[in-house]
């Protein structure tokens, strides 16, 4: 009969045990939870919350995680009122470690609140140390300098018409060359309407940026000063139109006087019959200009190294064949004698004013060849010339002849 009784006993107490055993709470993590804490709330203890959720010990809490918490049974209550031998000594060794742990938890709990005291904060342990570790991180790059600029902040821009890589630099504050590198352009590539470019943002894309536009600035007012000085020196050269080039051919040793330039030299002494040159120096005179067709138009040059300007041809041609002419155009235009275009006869000089203007004042010279032709060194051809009189530029420009004597 005790047999029969101590088996029903051990079935009753092996179904209780499995009972407890499957009856488990659950508990999510919140901000301040701790082992003690929940074990304490839930009648249980930190060993059977770790071995409930398989944790080591020194693990750390992460917040929204969810324990499983082991309930006290009814065995549990049953045991305590009636404790055999056994489970007195296993009590006091339990008390015993329950004491252990609770000086523990009070110690931990004292190191808590006097962090949270040097903190002020009621935030968690967890979060404690990370802030300490981000702060230390942050000394660590201060002291060090490693940051010099800020992290990029990536940000579009979707090219338009009228874009310029400097216009979209400036306007998201940083520079043409961090443009190019975020978005891997070359010098030479060309933006595409549509297009989505990466801005970086940098710290010291300003301080570039403005050095930048600073160099661009004076660049610009060197450039409009130089462009104001050369519209003054189009202004002074519009005014002086009417004088040709050769008017403003100064030679080394000597200037031209006022008196030359306004009213030409003085009549050579050779030239002062109207008679004319004779038929043969004539021939001669219009072969030697012949012989320097194609050679270069040099302003002032009369002759040297086989280069001319249009007075400097007519001066050389002429000395060649005895007859002194004075050096520029304006003033051989008033030697010798004046004829019409109806009379010209080779050897005769003919006279333009090839200015814009076109007031009449001599500013070219060639030399009559027949046939309504005339050999000059053209500053326009860069070259000795052949044209004709029937050119509607040079008919136009026409300001007379002048047949000189041998």
């Amino acid at each position: 009969m005790n047999k029969f009784y101590t088996l029903l006993l051990t079935l009753s107490i092996g179904t209780t045990i499995s009972y407890a055993a499957s009856k488990t709470l659950t508990h999510t993590i919140k901000s301040g939870d701790s082992l003690y804490q929940i074990a304490l709330k839930n009648n249980t203890t930190v060993e059977q919350i770790r071995k409930a959720n398989k944790m080591k010990e020194g693990e750390k809490l992460k917040l929204g995680k969810t324990l499983a918490i082991p309930a006290k049974t009814k065995l549990a209550k049953a045991e305590k009122a009636k404790p055999t031998k056994k489970e007195t000594s296993s009590k006091k060794v339990a008390s015993s470690k329950k004491t252990v742990s609770k000086k523990k938890v009070a110690l931990s709990k004292k190191t808590d609140l006097k962090k949270k005291v040097a903190s002020k904060k009621t935030t968690p342990p967890q979060k404690i140390a990370k802030k300490s570790s981000n702060k230390k991180i942050a000394s660590k790059s201060n002291s060090k300098k490693i940051v010099k600029t800020a992290a990029a902040k990536p940000v579009s821009h979707t090219i338009k018409k009228g874009d310029s890589l400097y216009a979209i630099a400036k306007k998201h504050h940083t520079t043409v060359a961090a443009v190019r590198k975020a978005n891997g352009m070359k010098a030479t590539e060309k933006l595409k309407l549509g297009r989505v470019l990466k801005m970086p943002q940098d710290v010291q894309s300003k301080n570039v940026l403005a050095k930048a536009s600073a160099k661009k600035k004076k660049t610009t007012i060197a450039h409009m000063q130089k462009t104001v000085a050369d519209k003054k020196l189009v202004a002074s050269i519009a005014k002086l139109d009417t004088i040709s080039l050769e008017k403003a051919e100064v030679k080394k040793d000597k200037k031209p006087s006022l008196s030359t330039i306004l009213f030409g030299a003085k009549k050579s002494k050779v030239a002062k019959s109207d008679s004319g040159i004779g038929t043969e120096k004539c021939v001669r005179i219009t072969s030697l200009a012949k012989k320097k067709l194609g050679k270069r138009y040099v302003l002032g040059a009369t002759g040297g190294r086989n280069t001319f300007d249009c007075s400097g041809l007519t001066t050389y041609v002429y000395k060649q064949n005895g007859i002194k002419l004075p050096r520029r155009a304006i003033a051989q235009s008033k030697i010798g004698k004046r004829i019409s275009k109806k009379d010209l006869r080779k050897g005769d000089l003919v006279f333009f004013d090839t200015s814009r203007s076109r007031r009449g004042y001599v500013n070219h010279v060639g030399i009559y060849i027949g046939n309504n032709k005339f050999i000059h060194a053209s500053s326009a051809k860069r070259k000795v010339i052949i044209s004709s009189l029937n050119e509607p530029f040079y008919r136009n420009r026409l300001t007379g002849a002048r047949r000189l004597e041998s």
